[in-house]
């Protein structure tokens, strides 16, 4: 059904109409709206246009938010999903949209359990909440947790100014609250403004001596209307300050309702900077928390709501003031190799590339992966192992066995030729054991390579939104320690070096504790290739190369195991 507040016009199964607003609706849930539309007409809240998307027969989400883009009667979009039908039409309209008017998603159906199956290392960590919360990201979408935080942040971006910088001034009446609204900033990555010496000593000379002057400003517990009033003011004056939080407990020196007429009239006369209530408590702040809302501050009763919509309103306003950057393509990768290897594989009825053939391919995309020799006999792995030089390592190849180490089908450090004939006979005695069908091609011969820092970098196709690339932590403990990133193929350099300085693994590759700094340029430009690899290629569905050893600043990263799977048609 559709309901238009402007015409007006009702085509739905709601008995009655919101009143006229600002905000654009789409449900995928037909009982979900309806329920929606009957809590907004209680609360007050208006609607420009709302839309129940049925089974999307012929019209389906991403028409709806090209439409409402272009609506001037639309301020803000809220769609409660479900499934997106074409992900990446669905990325390119809505960040087209997202640079005119806030585009905020409430997703359901985020199950992982789907990607537990998966074989892969990257597959095993990609459910579909990742997948949707990257593109997301990419798109400048907002993503809300429940249908009351969406229309939190509803309210806010239809009330309030988006905050021009960084830096959020908290006042408040009580430490308790305070200190919660700060460790939710620090957690969502609102920075705390730093006040400005002027403000200080004003707050400082005007406040009593208890008072705390720092942020937040705790007026403190006997604070009336005046205080409150002063407070506000001295914040939203502050060039470092570009929203202000105000919080309220009902004491008994509280005035809570000339409290709220106060906040009201400071933010029509200052009007710049979004200002946020939170009014704690019941019966005694329920007139002023009404007035707040219905003059446009949202009000909220807990910290932890304004300080989540707050996050919303300084992501949209960063998201704005980011340049477009376009994805980095090289111009040095040969894709007919990567054909011929590929269908070498398909040939042979295999979907799961052998380890030399997975070095080749990323080889032809300018990553470096050490080569190594096939041998299928004990005499062949000595012979190529002191043509290779010592010290050697010998791994399985079998499309059966992704997991080498697992089973046994690794042997590293290996100095000389009885112990490669040794480690030969082993491998292959723990297959035969173990995995009796298992396909066996031979043992990979390589050189050892020198020890550096483990990462990795992974693939796992997404039927919505395609290639979604990961980094992280590698090596043996990747499943287990999870310190992983992601963003969609292709790659800008931002975003590239985004997913690295976002993870834990990037202060190790700093250098800790005097170590030297690993190549971080390197790095970067193994996803940057990776991303175009898989960008290229949709045959490919997952990839992994892990480890990706990353070496001192200037000695460049290597792909030390790569693994590739093609689809299967």
């Amino acid at each position: 059904g559709v309901i238009d507040t402007a015409t007006p016009l009702n085509l739905s199964f709601a008995a009655a109409m919101p009143r006229r607003g600002r905000i654009g609706f789409v449900s995928q849930s037909g009982a979900l709206g309806t329920a929606v539309l009957d809590w907004v007409i209680r609360e007050g809240i208006g609607f420009s246009s709302f839309v129940s998307l049925g089974n999307k027969a012929d019209l389906d989400e991403v028409d709806f938010i090209e439409a409402m883009g272009s609506d001037e009667n639309i301020r803000v979009i809220l769609l409660y999903l479900e499934s997106i039908e074409n992900g990446r039409r669905f990325l390119e309209v809505a960040r087209r949209v997202v640079k005119r008017k806030p585009v905020i998603v409430l997703k359901g159906g985020t199950s992982t359990a789907g990607a537990r199956a998966a074989g892969s290392h990257t597959g095993a960590m990609v459910g579909s909440f990742v997948a949707y919360q990257t593109a997301f990201n990419k798109a400048g979408v907002i993503m809300a947790e429940s249908v009351e935080e969406l229309f939190n942040h509803a309210i806010a971006f239809t009330e309030q100014p988006l905050p021009r910088g960084e830096g959020v001034a908290i006042v408040t009446n009580a430490g308790g609250p305070g200190f919660l609204a700060t460790d939710l900033c620090e957690k969502l990555g609102v920075k705390l403004a730093r006040l400005s010496r002027e403000t200080r000593k004003s707050l400082m000379e005007n406040l009593p001596p208890a008072a705390a002057t720092g942020n937040p400003i705790d007026i403190l517990g006997d604070a009336r209307a005046d205080r409150y009033t002063f407070a506000v003011e001295k914040a939203l004056d502050d060039e470092n300050v570009n929203a202000v939080v105000v919080l309220l407990t009902p004491q008994a020196m509280t005035e809570s309702m000339a409290t709220a007429r106060s906040i009201v009239e400071i933010q029509r006369r200052e009007g710049g900077k979004p200002v946020l209530a939170v009014f704690m408590g019941g019966g005694t702040v329920e007139e002023a928390s009404e007035y707040l809302k219905e003059n446009g501050i949202p009000c909220f009763d807990f910290p932890e709501k304004a300080i989540k919509t707050l996050a919303a309103l300084f992501e949209y306003a960063r998201f704005l003031r980011e340049p477009d950057h376009p994805p980095v393509r090289f111009e040095d990768v040969d894709p007919s190799r990567v054909e011929e290897i590929f269908d070498a594989a398909r040939k042979d009825m295999r979907v799961v590339l052998l380890p030399h053939e997975a070095a080749e391919v990323v080889d032809a995309y300018g990553i470096k992966a050490p080569r190594g020799r096939v041998a299928r006999t004990a005499e062949e792995a000595v012979r190529y192992a002191e043509e290779l030089g010592y010290p050697v390592v010998l791994k399985i190849v079998s499309p059966d066995i992704l997991h080498k180490t697992d089973i046994g089908g690794v042997a590293l450090n290996l100095r000389s030729a009885e112990e490669v004939r040794s480690a030969f006979e082993g491998i292959i005695s723990r297959i035969n054991r173990f995995m009796a069908q298992a396909r066996i091609y031979g043992i990979m011969v390589y050189r050892m390579v020198p020890k550096g820092r483990e990462m990795i970098i992974g693939m796992s196709r997404d039927v919505q939104f395609g290639p979604l690339v990961m980094f992280g932590l590698g090596g043996i403990y990747v499943n287990f320690l999870k310190d992983v990133s992601f963003r969609l193929a292709p790659l800008s350099e931002q975003e590239a070096r985004g997913m690295i300085e976002e993870t834990k693994a990037y202060t190790l590759l700093k250098g800790i504790r005097g170590e030297p700094p690993s190549d971080l340029s390197a790095l970067k430009e193994a996803l940057l290739r990776v991303g175009q690899l898989v960008w290229d290629f949709p045959q490919i569905v997952e990839m992994d190369i892990n480890p990706v050893i990353v070496y001192e600043e200037g000695e460049g990263c290597i792909a030390l195991d790569v693994k590739i799977t093609l689809t299967k048609d």
